[in-house]
């Protein structure tokens, strides 16, 4: 998978009691993995769109396929899934670094969309084109 990458080790506070990682994290990790990807690529989307334009999670899941624990060094992968003219698809993949490559332990998705008060009321609206080049920039793998 080309795209974007965040990088992040297993500590305590990310395991349960049973020294796994707790499932809700792998979700906090599309969220962080999104957020450094508009920071580095797309200031002006972190900072807020000119236009009044937000973005809004309309759904996010994740597929467990291995567990992690404590110390683990993880790669999640952004990617894009689908770009539509409000909402886009990012793709995410969960990577274990092992001293004889990676192994793949989740995956998941976010639907976004664009939206923009509109007398007191939030209406869908375009993508603007700098988020555009930012999933332009994802998906040619750019780091």
């Amino acid at each position: 998978m080309k795209g974007y990458e965040y990088r992040h080790v297993v500590g305590i506070e990310d395991t349960d009691l049973l020294g796994n990682v707790n499932y809700v994290n792998y979700v906090r990790w599309q969220g962080r993995a999104r957020e450094m990807c508009m920071r580095d690529y797309a200031p002006d989307v972190a900072a807020g769109f000119s236009d009044g334009v937000r973005l809004l999670t309309v759904s996010c899941q994740c597929e467990y396929l291995r567990e992690l624990t404590l110390f683990d060094e993880v790669v999640v992968r952004m990617g894009l899934g689908e770009l539509g003219q409000t909402q886009m698809v990012m793709t995410f993949e969960y990577w274990r670094r092992l001293p004889e490559g990676e192994e793949l332990v989740a995956t998941g998705e976010q639907r976004v969309a664009c939206v923009r008060a509109e007398n007191g009321h939030m209406v869908p609206a375009r993508i603007p084109e700098s988020m555009r080049r930012l999933m332009d920039a994802v998906t040619a793998g750019r780091r």
